[in-house]
């Protein structure tokens, strides 16, 4: 926090020393770390590219809304500040006189559509005319949490992951952990998709006994530190000195790890971490590198009962190229029993109540009645999902959970990285992740990879306080583009052109010949 205070000062003085060292690609720029005010990463990258290392810059979500990222971007491209980290941010916690309001406006799967669409020369609108801008040259990278213990968890990642590779993410960093055979994982899963040429990049931090303590309760979401790696750590700190040796150590040996996995990058931190720190770290791990299949042994650190994508290789340790089993169902939920049943009738195409509906709606729709019925709406929805009234109704693509009032984050494209043992980043052993939830009310039925099947469009504000009943009978939420409801007038045609360009992707599959 501040701008000329010694941190920014810190900062300035390892850019130099990294451009002037060699070993060192891109200096990466946190983006509000913890929720907390801090320094622009983007007018701190533009400053640290004129020292002759490129700045990779934490872009993030949480504090700025779809203009505000448009405009940065347009800035940064101007100052040929062009790589990029999107994530969706750590929730706010503190600010000026209070804790800030969060945004959250687009989720990242959205924001890498912008940036796609910006590589390729954004069409807009001006003065009643259409113009195509200028090609950009963006290059974005996206991050997946493989370390996760259950099997929604861990599945909710990677159908984010797809979602974010299919909107235009360029390289991928992995979040924060010490299980080897996890690390392996996001590496296969990420060939497993289908796209083996994009760079994955694996996340080490130099792990000292104090954040080891934070992150083993939960203090940086995501990040996770087991009871047997915190004790190991406390046993081999007897000094500050050990410790901060134990820690390079470690450090390289799980670098040496990585580049043996073939992991195309390291992302190395750590607290008052100096930049001949990070030069030692790349040269032992270089020297250790050959061998790395001996050190896989010391990066066995499995959350209790955690879940596995693949199945365990006896003889390395790490994973086979083979889905695992999934775990049972639980049962039937009698609530989502019934949202199905009423969706079905109501808002499917081939459904018994829809045209009957669609009818209704077009008389009602821009009458008195309008507004009292999206009273009405509102008030059986807060009963039922605890409604916002966004009038582009999510609920049909989240097992009729509402994501804008039950995700803190309103990720409307999948989980974000921070739950832990299925518990809401922001409400710990208080809410479940509404994509655990989700996900555990779809299995029962076999339908658990249609989360995140498709892709879902931020919500369009134009819509809020309206009906969204009326919105989809009447085609203008993104449910009634995605299902091919028109607006009463159009063609067969029209309806059927929509369809087609509305087709699903493809969800991983847990096939062992996938």
């Amino acid at each position: 926090r501040g701008s000329v205070e010694s941190a920014q000062q810190a900062v300035i003085r390892s850019a130099e020393e990294a451009a002037a060292g060699g070993r060192v690609h891109a200096l990466t720029l946190t983006d509000n770390p913890g929720g907390n005010p801090a320094i622009s990463a983007e007018m701190l990258g533009a400053e640290i590219s004129s020292l002759g290392v490129e700045p990779l810059v934490h872009f993030t979500c949480k504090d700025k809304n779809r203009n505000q990222l448009e405009a940065l971007l347009y800035g940064l491209e101007r100052a040929t500040v062009r790589n990029f980290l999107v994530m969706s941010g750590d929730y706010t916690y503190t600010g000026y006189q209070g804790r800030s309001k969060p945004v959250f406006d687009l989720d990242p799967t959205q924001l890498f559509g912008l940036i796609s669409a910006l590589n390729e020369g954004l069409e807009v609108p001006i003065l009643g005319r259409s113009t195509t801008l200028s090609q950009m040259h963006l290059y974005a990278g996206a991050v997946v949490s493989p370390f996760k213990a259950l099997e929604s968890e861990v599945m909710g990642q990677y159908f984010k992951l797809r979602q974010k590779l299919e909107a235009g993410a360029q390289f991928i960093v992995t979040q924060l952990g010490y299980d080897a055979r996890k690390f392996h994982e996001a590496l296969l899963m990420v060939r497993h998709l289908g796209y083996p040429n994009v760079p994955v990049v694996g996340n080490i931090y130099v792990l000292t006994p104090p954040p080891a303590r934070l992150m083993h309760r939960n203090g940086l979401p995501g990040c996770v530190v087991t009871d047997e790696l915190l004790a190991q750590i406390e046993a081999e700190s007897p000094s500050r000195a050990a410790a901060q040796s134990a820690a390079r150590e470690r450090a390289a040996r799980l670098y040496a790890v990585m580049r043996g996995m073939g992991y195309a990058g390291a992302h190395i931190g750590g607290h008052g971490l100096r930049y001949a720190d990070v030069e030692a770290i790349i040269e032992r791990g270089e020297e250790l590198a050959p061998n790395w299949i001996d050190l896989v042994p010391e990066f066995d650190y499995p959350q209790p009962n955690g879940w596995y994508y693949f199945d365990r290789d006896p003889e390395t340790g790490l994973n086979r190229e083979t889905p695992a089993a999934k775990t049972a169902p639980g049962p039937k939920s009698w609530g989502y029993r019934l949202m199905r049943l009423m969706g079905h009738g109501m808002f499917d195409t081939t459904g018994p109540l829809f045209k009957p509906m669609r009818a209704a709606a077009e008389r009602i729709d821009g009458t008195p009645w309008a507004p009292r019925i999206a009273r009405a709406e509102h008030v059986a929805k807060v009963i039922s999902s605890e409604c916002l009234h966004c009038g582009d109704c999510a609920l049909p693509d989240l097992a009729y959970l509402c994501v804008t009032s039950q995700c803190p984050k309103g990720e409307r494209n999948g989980p974000c990285g921070g739950s832990r043992d299925g518990w809401c980043e922001v409400y710990p052993g208080e809410k479940q992740c509404i994509y655990v939830r989700a996900y555990d009310r779809l299995k029962p039925y076999g339908e658990e990879d249609t989360l995140g099947s498709y892709h879902i469009p931020p919500a369009n504000y134009d819509l809020l306080y309206t009906s969204s009943w009326l919105n989809f009978f009447m085609g203008r939420d993104h449910t009634a583009k995605r299902l091919g409801v028109e607006p009463p007038g159009k063609t067969e045609g029209d309806r059927a052109k929509a369809q087609t360009q509305a087709k699903p992707s493809k969800a991983p599959s847990t096939d062992a010949e996938a």
